[in-house]
């Protein structure tokens, strides 16, 4: 492991925790170098799973970018990093545990939605306006009645 500061590759483990309901393995590290100390993350990559775009295109899984466009949806609202990792750890259980090795990206949408829904819903709004590419006031109304509705 690199060390952040000096690029050193002498560190030490120096503490190492459970994560994400033991999803994760979170390591605190010193440099021998630098005497910086540096957090990193270990997770298994496990999820080799392609999603099909709207245009047919295949893409593989990408854990980083599904977080990514879930964030930009929370950004300024009250739901903590830990909240955005359990929500995504909780879609990738999900397709993990699907029977092929192929997932739309409409269905990887509405597993977000669902959870949006339960987590932030101002969140949720947001992010259904991207995913259903809402035009005018009228889709918003829309998406409100369905998130009363439910």
């Amino acid at each position: 492991m690199l060390c952040p500061y000096c690029r050193s590759r002498q560190t030490r483990v120096v503490d190492k925790r459970d994560a994400q309901d033991g999803a994760v393995i979170r390591r605190r590290r010193k440099c021998l170098d630098c005497d910086q100390r540096f957090t990193t993350y270990e997770q298994s990559a496990i999820l080799d799973m392609a999603v099909i775009k709207k245009d047919g295109a295949r893409q593989n899984f990408d854990r980083q970018k599904l977080r990514q466009k879930i964030q930009v949806a929370c950004a300024k609202r009250p739901v903590g990093p830990e909240a955005l990792d359990a929500l995504v750890a909780g879609i990738e259980q999900r397709l993990i545990s699907r029977p092929t090795k192929e997932v739309a990206s409409h269905a990887i949408g509405e597993m977000v939605m669902d959870a949006l829904k339960d987590l932030d819903q101002v969140a949720y709004i947001r992010f259904a306006s991207v995913y259903r590419d809402f035009h005018d006031a009228e889709d918003f109304e829309e998406a409100l009645k369905q998130l009363q509705g439910s």
